[in-house]
């Protein structure tokens, strides 16, 4: 049985240099996806991934076990993409094309071995301008929607992670859901 984030927090802080490699793996991939989504730079979110490590370690020892350690994670991250996102002008998106990250394109793809081909491939597009819609919500919209249904936080864990009130998260979300929901429509209609 793998240890609990508390047992590898506690072993971190002992100078346990393993158990914080697998805090690190437990995360880094939740942690990356959620910045590329927020920030769309393939470099600054390998960076600001980086960041967030370094930043959890650093205060690994003001940790409260009562808490969600994946939500403090993500809270360091959201902040961080925001930081970053404040900094820079955010790129624009073509709807005419995949997201191209350097070498590497993000596409959605969905399967399921009961499908004929076209419905994959009409599912794959669905998925691809769902994706393309998020990536064009305003930036307070878009991270709350990652968060909820890229990530699958509970909107508690939302408030906690962007440190907005649980009521304004739950409007944010609504409010981003119907103007993902109208963004394809558009994008149906061209």
């Amino acid at each position: 049985m793998s240890p609990t984030d508390q047992e590898l927090v506690k072993r971190s802080i002992e100078g346990d240099e393993g158990a914080f490699n697998e805090l690190i793996n437990r995360y880094k991939r939740g942690v990356f996806t959620l910045i590329i989504r927020m920030v769309r730079d393939r470099e600054a979110a390998e960076d600001l991934s980086q960041d967030t490590f370094i930043r959890l370690y650093a205060s690994l020892r003001s940790y409260k076990p009562e808490f969600k350690l994946s939500s403090w994670i993500f809270k360091i991250a959201n902040n961080l993409a925001i930081d970053h996102l404040r900094k820079v002008r955010p790129n624009v998106l073509s709807l005419d094309g995949p997201i191209e990250m350097g070498e590497d394109r993000i596409e959605i793809q969905v399967s399921s071995s009961d499908e004929s081909p076209l419905d994959r491939l009409e599912a794959l597009e669905l998925g691809e301008a769902i994706h393309r819609a998020i990536m064009e919500l305003p930036v307070d919209f878009r991270r709350v929607i990652i968060l909820r249904h890229v990530e699958d936080l509970s909107y508690e864990e939302i408030a906690e992670v962007t440190g907005l009130p649980l009521g304004t998260v739950k409007t944010l979300i609504f409010r981003g859901r119907r103007l993902l929901q109208k963004k394809l429509r558009i994008m149906r209609q061209e």
